[in-house]
């Protein structure tokens, strides 16, 4: 059968069609208006005073939800405790690195045997400047930040369908792209067709303007030249004395730019998000929850498993399973509880809560993903092809490949991102064994840095949907669900409140746990008050 209807359009292809289009502020308020970013409304912790003495908290989870929550619910007199399934504190927000071992659903085990001072964050992995909220506690804690580089226009761009197969670098789609479009606009505006749009002295401005943007040269041409090759660099460099003088470099023809679709990726800079300043922490990601936890190291019991949870008009009831002694029942009580377990883990236990916060539950499935770190026995990116640090795109089933920010120009092995996929790639991927994915990363990696096979050393992955205690990457709200779900899914239900990334309007960061922590806590003060 046929139609004329268009297939639906998916929210990423709409988010990254608006991106491309109309550059990422207009992508980022998009976003915005479907519950999918926001900029941090943090303003400082919230001043929880007065609190009532011996009025206990139970908090579900020590990421760094939970461990916020913990520590200003702590300093504010209430006595807290918390209940974490694994032996360490972070959640998602996990550093791995030589020694460490990690048993996925499936009994799958990996032992990674990175080098020292090497590391692999499975899960967020940069700290936009404007998440205000998670930057300020590493501040305050004394974790130190390092840049985390998201652009570098030395990295490739890479297209299996264009150019042969050849990766192209990010410096040269960038400039041939905006170029190639400046001219087409410079030639429109020459020719009369804003007349009727701008003013005489508003065009010669644009002009001028687009010489600038697009590397045009004197006769509003994208060509072959010096203004091109300061923007795409040059075949040949400027050199000193008797050296060979600069042979300026060729543009790639805009039709087959389109063709190839290169282009898509190099708007990913311009997006709110991931406009620079991006920060890491050094040493890894997980330095910011260790920080916290130790502030609040003697109110945590690792390796217990909730399994229910029930409450009265007295307070709650929270059954666990100690898994340090053999899985042992125990019940834990408190005045009030937060609870920050990921819903696709929370949805299958026993919970007493009203209908409407359970219906919220059980609308947010979570979004695959999964990450593959590669530990190579040089810096071949650096050494052969001077990429420091940023992402390489590609349309393989990798997605991306990202240089490590951190150790530039040592000797010895260094760990590379080798893919960080989402949807149904990320599907096929978690379904392999952990050797299928390193073998498969390689595969499509070594289409583009040819050094890959001859340089590998080890590898280690993580799909997310095997992670015992997530099972899954975030919650990924749907419009319609967020609409009719999210106010339920936040609000108090009697003693009990959830917090995390999926209570917030910036899924998939640890700001959004952060303010959704914060949030909760100041609106379970004010009813513990009343």
């Amino acid at each position: 059968m046929s139609s004329d209807r268009s297939p639906p359009i998916s929210r990423r292809a709409l988010l990254s069609l608006i991106g491309r289009s109309a550059g990422g502020a207009a992508m980022y308020q998009a976003m915005t208006s479907l519950g999918l970013a926001a900029g941090s409304s943090f303003t400082g912790p919230p001043r929880l005073e007065g609190a009532k003495p011996g009025t206990s908290v139970l908090i579900l989870g020590a990421g760094i939800a939970g461990l916020v929550a913990a520590y200003e619910l702590r300093q504010a007199g209430y006595r807290v405790r918390i209940l974490e399934y694994n032996d360490r504190p972070g959640g998602r927000s996990w550093t791995i690195r030589g020694g460490d071992t990690y048993t996925e659903l499936g009994g799958q085990t990996q032992r990674c045997g990175f080098a020292p001072g090497q590391y692999f964050n499975p899960g967020p992995w940069r700290i936009p400047f404007h998440h205000r909220a998670v930057l300020s506690y590493a501040h305050r804690f004394g974790v130190a930040l390092e840049p985390f580089v998201q652009v570098n226009y030395n990295a490739f761009v890479h297209s299996s369908k264009a150019f042969d197969g050849r990766p192209q670098r990010y410096r040269h789609v960038q400039s041939d792209f905006q170029g190639h479009v400046a001219e087409l606009l410079g030639k429109a505006t020459s020719q009369g067709a804003l007349d009727g749009t701008l003013t005489l002295e508003d065009r010669q401005r644009l002009l001028e303007g687009l010489r600038g943007w697009g590397a045009l040269d004197a006769q509003y041409a994208y060509r072959s030249g010096a203004p091109s090759s300061e923007h795409r660099g040059y075949d040949v460099d400027p050199g000193g004395g008797l050296a060979r003088s600069a042979v300026p470099s060729t543009p790639v023809g805009l039709s087959e730019l389109l063709k190839g679709e290169v282009w898509r990726a190099i708007a990913t800079g311009q997006e709110y998000d991931y406009q620079s300043a991006l920060f890491q922490p050094v040493g890894g990601m997980d330095m910011i929850a260790k920080a916290v936890a130790q502030q609040v190291g003697s109110l945590i019991r690792y390796r217990a498993k909730v399994t229910r949870i029930a409450q009265d008009d007295r307070g709650v009831r929270v059954t666990w399973a100690d898994a340090m002694h053999d899985g042992a029942l125990h019940t834990e009580r408190a005045d009030w509880c937060v609870c920050t377990i990921p819903l696709s883990i929370l949805g299958q236990m026993e919970l007493q809560v009203g209908a409407p916060m359970r219906a919220a539950i059980d609308a947010v499935p979570y979004d695959a993903s999964i990450k593959i770190a590669l530990q190579f026995k040089r810096r071949f990116w650096e050494q052969d092809d001077a990429i420091y640090g940023g992402i390489s795109y590609t349309d393989l089933p990798i997605d991306r490949i990202a240089y490590p920010a951190h150790g530039y120009g040592t000797a010895g092995k260094a760990v590379l991102l080798g893919a960080y996929n989402f949807g149904p790639n990320a599907y096929e991927f978690t379904a392999m064994s952990p050797a299928q994915r390193i073998e498969a990363a390689l595969d499509f990696g070594s289409r583009i840095h040819p050094q890959y096979r001859s340089e590998f050393d080890q590898g280690f992955s993580v799909g997310w949907h095997r992670v015992p205690y997530t099972m899954g990457c975030f919650g990924l709200w749907s419009d319609a669900a967020r609409v009719e779900h999210y106010r339920n899914l936040c609000a108090i239900d009697g003693r009990l409140v959830l917090a995390g990334e999926h209570a917030s309007n910036l899924p998939a960061w640890q700001e959004g746990a952060v303010l959704s922590a914060l949030d909760a806590i100041e609106r379970l003060h004010r009813k513990a008050m009343a």
